[in-house]
């Protein structure tokens, strides 16, 4: 090989590496996508498993695995869902507590092992890439606040931890009592005398390094397109502006409280938040028809005032840690009224396993964590089919309407029990229309302006397919009736979205693309291998002991580079181009 080639080959790295780089999944590509959360113990048993009854209330393991999600995402993409949040991987206490087991996996003990009641790593690969293979994301679970012990917090063997197996890089034992004081709730430990979880000194500058090499190896290993961050709201903010550098990839975090000021504090260096502002006077506003609906909309327009960007923030109205809705209220109304907020307002979409199945537990002890499979996967449930419609219906939009994700509502109506929210650019905006007022009430019309759309534009409402027309003054008479909701958009615009009749899009090699890169090591430097531009696979070759470079579309058959003047011009341009290999 000539000099020239040399050099032809380093600057052909060059460019490939800030391309993929630049190829990660990022915040933008969240946001066009819903979500659908996974709670692996939970969710789905593999083919001839046992079929043991499971036991909720005592809180034990009861045999969800990843092979079986792997075996039941037809159930999920049914739904048109094209991304999944599973529960955290890393290995767990072993004990059984008065606590129960931690089939949840916040209980970690050994963050460089995988939790062998969820399967194998091969299962774990095999997963990531059936969810890739479909042109969906994965997003992982992670804990960075604690580790779990069985036993109190004075008595903790710290050298049963890995990689903190020393109490050095923990806080000294103390008890969170007191909630306004944020030095307390981040310094302190959660957890009981039955499960201490020990706080882990994050301020400290070992910790985020030992933290940012474990979370860049699990992304590297497993190809994981996103994180979601239990407990942020007990770790300081800064230090997860490293940690997602680190990662590479979106994140999101658990910030469970009300303050929409206080909160958002969080989203600053993580990028995204779990809307709990929103969440409490949503559920609030469609528990019953006495709901506040001014509540919810009041901290609407408070949010747009004090955080940067509600759309980057995680949207959800059920998740393991609240109540279910079906147990606060049993009006399938109310609760097509809640989802259709969850996924058509502003944020990235989250769907908790059984919502769709209207399943309904509390929190004291934890039925909302019941098993999925007690719903056969009812793809005829009236709320699964409710949720598929809307799911789809976003997807459409925003392939169809540039910039929507991105655009925050206006409410565009309001009376004490409805309220109307406009979404979206001028000839592309939707009309969601949201009551509490329950599936008995009187049907009702609601007169809506400030739509944007011109006198005699057709509009079709999506859920029942019936089309509204906007009158010769402008305004828009949308029908109410046994509470539903409504969401409304250009007829014609629906070419292409498989709904109301409307043909589905067209099949392209790009329709299950995932546009995601991942690091891997080479020379002892950390690059990027791209996930498969055109086939939707992630990169192949990337478990530890099949590391190799593929300079072509990851997916398809590589040759493993051998050559010993390539070997070497790849590590002049490792050495020599850290602008390109630390690409944020």
């Amino acid at each position: 090989m000539t000099p020239q080639s040399h050099f032809g080959v380093c600057l052909s790295l060059l460019c490939y590496c800030f391309v993929v780089w630049t190829s990660a999944a990022s915040l933008d590509d969240f946001r066009a996508r819903t979500v659908y959360q996974v709670l692996t113990d939970r969710f789905a048993r593999p083919a001839g498993a046992p079929n043991s009854d499971c036991d909720v209330t005592g809180g034990k393991y009861c045999g969800g695995t990843w092979k079986g999600i792997t075996q039941n995402l037809d159930y999920i993409q049914g739904m048109n869902f094209d991304a999944i949040w599973i529960s955290p991987v890393v290995e767990q206490l072993t004990q059984s507590t008065i606590d129960g087991e931690a089939y949840t996996a916040y209980w970690a003990q050994d963050l460089y092992a995988l939790e062998p009641n969820f399967g194998t790593e091969d299962d774990l690969k095999d997963l990531v890439q059936a969810v890739h293979d479909r042109g969906m994301y994965i997003m992982l679970d992670v804990v960075v606040n604690h580790m779990g012990y069985a036993g109190e917090g004075l008595d903790v063997d710290y050298s049963v931890f890995n990689p903190f197996n020393d109490q050095k890089y923990f806080h000294p034992y103390c008890e969170i009592n007191d909630d306004t004081n944020q030095t307390n709730v981040e310094q302190c430990w959660l957890g009981d005398n039955i499960v201490a979880l020990a706080d882990l000194r994050t301020e400290d500058d070992d910790v985020r390094q030992m933290y940012g090499e474990w979370i860049s190896e699990m992304i590297r290993n497993y190809t994981f397109d996103g994180l979601r961050l239990d407990t942020a709201i007990n770790v300081e903010p800064e230090f997860f502006e490293g940690f997602v550098k680190a990662a590479g990839v979106f994140a999101t975090g658990e910030t469970m409280d009300g303050d929409n000021k206080f909160v958002c504090q969080w989203a600053n260096t993580i990028g995204s938040v779990l809307n709990y502002p929103i969440y409490y006077p949503l559920t609030r506003a469609f528990s019953n028809p006495q709901g506040n609906i001014n509540d919810l909309v009041s901290t609407i327009y408070t949010m747009k005032d004090n955080c940067f960007d509600p759309t980057a923030y995680g949207l959800f109205s059920e998740n393991h840690d609240v109540e279910r809705f079906a147990s606060i209220t049993e009006d399938m109304s109310l609760a097509k009224n809640i989802i259709t907020y969850t996924i058509m307002g502003d944020g990235i979409p989250i769907i908790y396993q059984g919502q769709e199945q209207h399943m309904s537990g509390g929190t004291n002890p934890y039925t909302n964590r019941a098993p999925l499979w007690e719903t056969k996967y009812d793809t005829d449930s009236d709320l699964y089919k409710h949720t598929a419609t809307l799911v789809q219906a976003r997807k459409h939009i925003v392939q169809s309407s540039g910039n929507y994700t991105t655009y925050i509502s206006d409410v565009i109506y309001q009376d004490y029990h409805t309220f109307a929210m406009r979404k979206g650019f001028e000839g592309g905006q939707v009309i969601t229309v949201l009551t509490n007022n329950g599936v008995t009430t009187d049907d009702f019309e609601v007169y809506v302006e400030g739509h944007d759309y011109q006198p005699g534009t057709q509009l079709t409402e999506i859920l029942t397919c019936t089309n509204v027309t906007v009158n010769s003054t402008g305004c828009l008479t949308v029908p109410m009736g046994q509470g539903l909701p409504k969401v409304i958009y250009p007829t014609l615009q629906l070419n292409n979205s498989g709904l109301c009749g409307w043909p589905a899009p067209p099949l392209s090699p790009s329709s299950t693309a995932v546009p995601t890169a991942h690091p891997t090591t080479i020379n002892g430097q950390t690059t990027m291998i791209a996930a498969d531009p055109t086939g939707g696979s992630s990169a192949t070759g990337l478990r530890p002991e099949n590391t190799k470079l593929a300079l072509g579309p990851a997916g398809r058959q590589q040759t493993p580079i051998t050559t010993p003047l390539l070997v070497a011009a790849l590590s002049i341009i490792i050495s020599a181009s850290s602008a390109c290999l630390f690409w944020r």
